[in-house]
This record gives C-alpha cells, structure tokens and sequence, in this order.
C-alpha cells in the first residue's frame, strides 16, 4: 500500500480542528465517475469547499491512498454521528460508470471498471487493517467497521448505498463481510502475507508512530543515548522510501541491540549498524555505516530483499543485498531460518521472527494513537441561516426537544459548539440563549 498524506489544510473541516476518539471505520465510495483521487484531493481543499471532508480516498487507478484529515480529526463524511466516532475513506470508481438514477448505473467497459474496483478494494483492505492496528479495533467486532449503507441502518449515517451497490452491479463477489474478513486476514498479527500465509508483512506503511517507539525504548533503556531517539523518525522515512514498515525495522534493531544498549551484541552504537548486518559467524564484528540514516537504510534495503522481488528505489548500500534469495521472507516471521519454509533468513535463531513480533506488538500497545475526546470548543463566531424554518433544539442533537421556534432568516452568533446525532458539523448555541441549531444549515461569516 503506498500512503501519501495530502492533508486538506484549507477545507473547514480540517481548520475547525475537533478531534474524535475513533471507535470504528466507514468505507464509502465516491458515488460518481471518477478514478481519480487527486481530482477530489485538489477540489476539496479550498476553504469555501464545506460540504464534506474525509480522511481518505483511494486512487482507482493504482490504488495509492491520499490521506487527507489526520486519522484522529473529526471528518464530516457520513452526515451523522458516525462523524463523531469513525474515520471515513472514500474509494474512487471507475470513470466507464455513469450513474442514471440514485445508486443505479450503466457500464460501458466492465472488465476496466472491475480492475478498478478490485484496485480500491485492495487498497482498503490494506489501509483498513494498518488502522484496525493503530486504533486496536477488532475488525470483526460490532460496528468497527461498517459501510456507509451499513452506517445508515444503525442510525448514524445519512441514506446511502455505498459502496456495496458498485460491487454488486460490477458482478462482484464482495460484501462487507467478506471485506471484513480480509481486514482480519490481514492483520494476522500485522498483516497477512500473499497467498494465505498468515504473518506480520514486511512490505506496507508502518502502523507504529514515532512516539510510540521512542516511549518503548526508553521504557526498555531508561539511559538510551539521545542519538538514537534523535534517529528513531529515520526509521519511518527510509521505510517508506522503500515501502517496507519502519516500524518492524525499529523492533528488528530493538532485538539485534538489546534495546540499543549493546550489551553482547556484536555490534556497538559508533558502527551504525543496528541489525548485525554481516555477523555471520560468531567474533565477527559486522559492517560499519558513515551515519546512522545509512546504516537504517541499509537494514531496510536488506529487509526489502528479504520480503519483495521488487527493485530498490534508491541506490543499494546494504553490501549483502546480493547474497539474498529475493522474496524468501515475506512475512517477519520467516525471517529465522528455522521457521522459513526455504531454510533461508536473516538469522539462525529459533523463533527470531517471532520475537520481533513481540517488540512490535509492545510498540504498537503503547498510547499514542487516538486523541481524547476533547472539552467542548469554546467559541464566538457569527453564522448566516437562510433558511425560515430551522429549528431551535433544546441541546446539541436531534435526540433532544425543539423549543417550538425557529430563527428566521439572519445573522447569529454562536457561543459554543458540540458534537451531537443528526448534525454533520455539529451544534452551536445561540447567544440570545434560546437554544441550539444544527450547524449543517449555517454558513459561518
């Protein structure tokens, strides 16, 4: 999965700032002909462009996801309250679609507009279980993750189709079911490896953040040198560089180090070498790196050797890229040679995969995901409503009473705002003190 984050600094959305603590996923499909994600990337980022936010969408053309709101911002992409609880990503569809009424459509190249749809599908599944990881949701757990359509019925998502109508009349085989399976699949205690083989996938976005491991190892090593939390964000970038998780990099090294304090490792802090890369034999000392970001990047070229068959996207560094049987570990747990199905790996140890699937998991179980739900938003701001009939609610949602009166026509001024149900923006509350309006029918002045 390739991740590019093109946060929408511009939508209302993003600028109004509300946080949420994420309980579950929306998947949504963009509900017209367009493969693109840029289109929506570039269109969505103005600031008069207050009608909707998400925090993904999923390119149909090769699957790259654009993330587009930080994962624990308040997105407005159901027209609910599932907007105060899950994150919503949107797939691209096929531009060979052309929609003729509600959710019904004609195809003109079927075997194109089912590539595209497998593409996001694919994508989702991938990008569904890295943040499953993140936010430790269970993907089969009631109401983790739900479709739009699925939203709908529980009564926090507005009346949508989405995205089951595209696979259904693409002569699909997906369900949401299914859908969630694969997640679980997926994730297998990372994610699952091509072909059914369960295990944690080296290749794919990390799920861990930087945070996340520098709170590890300093709980592990209380005297870690400063140079390496200083180094630990390389971690991340030279992983994505080469599309392999950074994070299981980080945990490979907590394991090679001894949580970088090299206490009978073989390799010491001034080497830069933080993987035992060319310890192939007891005594030997392994190769040394000009700088820590070359040694990092040379443990995840070599890393990269291991899981993929792919060429490197920059120049090769890792002197023993070349003594690598390319694609025999795809999953970290085959990266010990007594649990590789070839024999082949990156060490001799019994279970030296599954150990490293251990730190992980210890990195990824440490807060710093979600953000707390914050204190209500303070504020004072004027709103335009044209509308004659907008009701005046007794408390922010429309699970409260109406006070019986409506605004008119005018200029208000808001004194508070809360999330609430039945309110994409949420509720403000008028100064004359006359009760709460839903947001969603105000243009903010």
């Amino acid at each position: 999965m390739k991740l590019i984050e093109s946060i929408l600094t511009k939508n209302p959305c993003y600028t109004a700032g509300r946080k949420i603590t994420v309980k579950g996923l929306m998947l949504h499909s963009v509900g017209c002909p367009q493969p693109s994600a840029l289109v929506f990337v570039r269109n969505w980022n103005s600031a008069s462009y207050d009608r909707a936010c998400v925090h993904a969408f999923i390119d149909g053309n090769d699957g790259t996801v654009y993330q587009c709101l930080p994962w624990n911002h308040r997105g407005w992409h159901c027209g609910a309250s599932g907007n105060n609880t899950h994150i919503g990503v949107e797939m691209c569809e096929p531009g060979c679609i052309r929609y003729t009424g509600g959710a019904t459509f004609t195809c003109s190249d079927k075997a194109t507009a089912q590539a595209v749809a497998k593409r996001t599908y694919q994508a989702a599944v991938e990008l569904f279980a890295m943040l499953c990881q993140k936010f430790n949701l269970d993907p089969l757990g009631d109401g983790a993750i739900v479709s739009h359509k699925e939203g709908c019925k529980r009564g926090i998502a507005s009346n949508h189709g989405d995205p089951e109508h595209l696979w259904t009349q693409l002569g699909l085989p997906y369900t949401m079911d299914t859908f969630r399976k694969a997640v679980k699949a997926a994730m297998g205690g990372g994610a699952a490896a091509p072909g059914g083989v369960s295990g944690t996938k080296i290749m794919g976005a990390a799920v861990a953040t930087a945070e996340q491991m520098k709170a590890y190892i300093k709980a592990k090593n209380p005297k870690v040198a400063q140079s390496v939390l200083d180094m630990v964000p390389l971690y991340l970038s030279e992983g994505a560089a080469e599309g392999v998780r950074g994070d299981i990099a980080f945990a490979q090294s907590c394991l090679e180090t001894g949580n970088f304090g090299f206490a009978g490792s073989a390799v010491t802090l001034e080497k830069n070498n933080f993987c035992g890369m060319g310890v192939t034999a007891n005594g030997l000392k392994g190769n040394s790196f000009a700088t820590a970001q070359l040694g990092i990047r040379a443990q995840v070229q070599h890393l990269k050797a291991y899981a993929s068959t792919e060429p490197l996207k920059g120049e090769c560094i890792d002197p023993r890229f070349k003594y690598v049987a390319r694609g025999c570990a795809e999953v970290v747990e085959w990266l010990g040679q007594k649990e590789n199905p070839q024999g082949k790996g990156w060490a001799t140890g019994a279970g030296y995969g599954a150990k490293i699937v251990t730190i992980l998991k210890a990195i990824l179980a440490i807060a710093g995901g979600a953000a707390p739900t914050p204190a209500p938003v303070a504020v004072s701001f004027k709103v335009r409503v044209t509308a004659t009939d907008l009701n005046i609610r007794t408390g922010p949602g429309t699970n409260t009473a109406k006070t019986g009166k409506f605004t008119g026509a005018g200029v208000f001024t808001i004194t508070e705002v809360k999330d609430g149900p039945g309110s994409a923006k949420g509720w403000g509350r008028l100064k004359s003190g006359a009760g709460w309006i839903s947001l969603d029918f105000a243009q903010k002045i």
